[in-house]
């Protein structure tokens, strides 16, 4: 009996917990969003969406750059790090308007933008009117999205609700974005790597790559629907229950376009007073190190889109299930250990979870930088055939040991995603004042602005001396150095903790 007793309470003091409820209340962690707002619900559902469309797109953008208007890689490369810094730097530049104008009208505006522009990009093959009538409008309508719907999942959620809420988001991205990654191969598979489809209805001849461009705007247009009647305008989730403030024109009896014109002048006011505050706190500039460290893991995500298809497509062939290979298996694990892992660390700050979670993703890489030869066994025995014949369908009797690699790449990355990726988005809402979780977001972007520049450029340099379309190729040194560039964050983060830790909101250690 005394032994039970102390073997209880010694329990007790390492979970917190009584055992016998332990299940209870790991089950009720998953349970706290029961009683969820329902825009916080509208929220998870676009969020599939919007992520689909963003995927297709994302996915293709550098083979379509390539093949269709007949950019080489480091071209390609530079267009894409260009494209992909000018959305970094419209993100930063709309937080603070996402703030001052409300986050339905933000997410309304940035919707009709991607629909536009993905549908350029769709017909047309003109670099200069691609340029300026679809990408770089696409960056505007993804830049106003991003900050956004991160500040509505704080918004539409309880302190409760908080951490959960986050990983259920991320968990519903990565839904998004296995999704994309099957549609990717399907069309591919169907159409052939570099085929054509006539639509039946306008009769235009679109490429592979530009039917995947097309389905991603498709997938965009029921989401400005579903905002538009699914989020009540002025609703806000507190601690003591749902506030409602209707949202009214303050120039209401003036002509439209004056309304316009005014509300645009107030927007900037406001953005210069927010931008101008967060300036002025210290914590920020701290806050800003700690997601300039974070950007060494960060980049892996970028060369999964910018280097790994054209790599994976010339070593394992054309038609390659690129797709499933890195995108679906990531994101389904994600789907699975996010709100897990979500629920096992709610109370372990976010700034642990993501030097956790880094370390792990960092070693991921190095499965790609080690010879193929190392995986050859295991390519020709069971789990060779399990992967790359049973589920990927491959025809070869033979199984590239890249096959293996790869999968075991995208699993260990996947279990450091888990733990540090929504921890990112949660960490600038945790820390941010009330009223500047968007601001605080965009601003959040800024490492990314030089990051995403640098990975794009590199992405094509890499490709072009390591694995290019035609020659000698060694992509295990180019893997070798972004698994090297990753390692900075954890360590980074480590050595630098007493400096640029930043207490978070609800959090003890």
């Amino acid at each position: 009996m005394g032994g039970r007793v102390g073997e209880t309470l010694a329990v007790e003091a390492v979970t917190g917990a009584k055992p016998q409820g332990f299940m209870a209340s790991f089950f009720a962690k998953f349970l706290v969003l029961r009683s969820a707002a329902r825009e916080l619900w509208v929220i998870f559902g676009v969020k599939i969406l919007a992520i689909l469309a963003y995927g297709l797109v994302n996915s293709t953008l550098v083979l379509w750059l390539s093949s269709d208007l007949g950019l080489s890689d480091v071209k390609a490369g530079f267009v894409v790090s260009t494209w992909s810094t000018v959305m970094t730097l419209t993100t930063v530049m709309v937080g603070a308007l996402a703030d001052a104008v409300g986050i339905r009208r933000a997410f309304l505006l940035g919707l009709a933008f991607c629909v536009v522009s993905r549908a350029v990009m769709s017909f047309s093959t003109m670099f200069w009117i691609v340029l300026l009538l679809g990408l770089f409008p696409l960056a505007v309508g993804e830049a106003l999205q991003t900050p956004v719907l991160v500040a509505a999942v704080k918004r539409y959620s309880t302190t409760a609700q908080r951490s959960m809420a986050f990983s259920v988001y991320y968990a519903m991205m990565n839904v998004g974005f296995a999704l994309a990654g099957w549609s990717f191969d399907h069309v591919r598979g169907a159409l052939g790597e570099y085929g054509h489809y006539r639509l039946p209805v306008l009769g235009a001849s679109l490429s592979t790559y530009e039917v995947i461009i097309f389905l991603g705007c498709l997938c965009t247009v029921p989401v400005w629907f579903i905002v538009f009647f699914g989020l009540r305008p002025g609703v806000e989730v507190t601690d003591e229950g749902i506030r409602m403030r209707p949202e009214e024109s303050k120039y209401s009896g003036r002509p439209v376009l004056e309304q316009i014109q005014l509300s645009c002048r107030d927007a900037v006011k406001d953005w210069v007073r927010i931008f101008g505050n967060l300036w002025s706190q210290p914590a920020f500039y701290r806050f800003l190190l700690f997601l300039t460290l974070a950007v060494g893991v960060r980049l892996i995500l970028y060369h999964m889109y910018y280097t790994f298809p054209k790599f994976a497509i010339r070593e394992l062939g054309p038609g390659a299930p690129v797709g499933r290979l890195f995108l679906v298996i990531n994101p389904v694990l994600i789907v699975i250990l996010a709100p897990v892992i979500g629920a096992l660390t709610q109370k372990v700050s976010a700034y642990k979870a993501v030097v956790i979670g880094s370390t792990i993703t960092a070693i991921s890489v190095f499965f790609l930088a080690l010879p193929p030869a190392v995986f050859k066994p295991l390519a020709d025995g069971m789990l060779g055939d399990l992967i790359a014949h049973r589920w990927l369908g491959v025809k070869d009797a033979v199984v590239n040991p890249y096959f293996i690699s790869i999968a075991f790449m995208a699993v260990v990355y996947s279990i450091g995603e888990a733990f540090w990726s929504p921890r990112l988005y949660e960490y600038p809402a945790a820390i941010a004042p009330k009223g500047q979780e968007a601001s605080y977001m965009a601003l959040s972007m800024l490492p990314y602005f030089i990051a995403k520049f640098f990975a794009g450029g590199l992405s094509g340099a890499l490709l072009q001396a390591y694995c290019p379309a035609q020659g000698p190729r060694q992509p295990s040194v180019m893997w070798l150095i972004v698994g090297v560039m990753a390692l900075a964050t954890p360590i980074g983060l480590l050595v630098l903790k007493p400096w640029i830790r930043v207490h978070e909101s609800g959090r003890e250690d």
